[in-house]
């Protein structure tokens, strides 16, 4: 069973952010063929309750963290995952407030070390196998894409899913959702995105 996991940090349903990582899992799931059985976790952070970080200072273990609430099955998810998918909405040229939340609370994926058990880095990385995966962002023309892909590009690797790539969608109209469905060359875009996936998904099964 391959799972795919995907989290719209945007705050509108049916949205391009929504539209673009269901294209791209579905694109997954359709390269993979019959050979491979798969299934799709996909998560809209706005729908959940759950508390932003609150700095605790000491390492859950052997939780991800010690909050109870609507993120923990989804830490199970995170961790287990052959491929992850987050997209969010582009503010202040940053993500939505709900996709930083969202990161911020695993931030224990990768514990204090204050034992000295890893001598490379003050961290203990929990997660050994690196997954692919990739990021949608949705904006403007006007928008500033470096901030919120740098920060997605940082989680990344503080969860050990490797970086393959982006798909931005610059909506020309938000009094209207979803318009990404008019944009043909974007949505093959997207599928093309979610081909890739699927060779790198394929390549680390065989190698295991």
């Amino acid at each position: 069973m391959i799972k795919l996991l995907s989290i719209s940090g945007s705050p509108v349903a049916a949205s391009s952010t929504e539209i673009l990582l269901k294209r791209i899992s579905d694109s997954i799931e359709s390269a993979l063929g019959s050979k491979h059985k798969a299934k799709t976790d996909f998560h809209r952070l706005n729908e959940l309750m759950y508390l932003p970080c609150q700095a605790c200072g000491h390492a859950p273990t052997p939780n991800f963290c010690f909050f109870d609430d609507a993120l923990t099955p989804i830490y199970q998810q995170l961790a287990e995952c052959d491929c992850f998918l987050i997209g969010s909405p582009v503010y202040f040229d940053a993500v939505s407030a709900q996709t930083k939340a969202f990161m911020d609370r695993c931030n224990c994926f990768r514990p204090p070390d204050y034992k000295g058990v890893q001598q490379e880095h003050r961290f203990i990385k929990l997660l050994k196998h690196k997954r692919p995966g990739a990021m949608v962002f949705v904006g403007d023309n006007e928008g500033w894409i470096e901030g919120p892909r740098r920060s997605i590009a940082g989680f990344f690797k503080w969860i050990e899913v490797t970086n393959e790539g982006m798909v931005w969608y610059r909506s020309l109209d938000f009094n209207k959702k979803g318009t990404v469905v008019e944009d043909k060359d974007m949505l093959k875009e997207a599928d093309l995105l979610g081909e890739k996936l699927t060779r790198l998904i394929l390549k680390e099964y065989a190698e295991k």
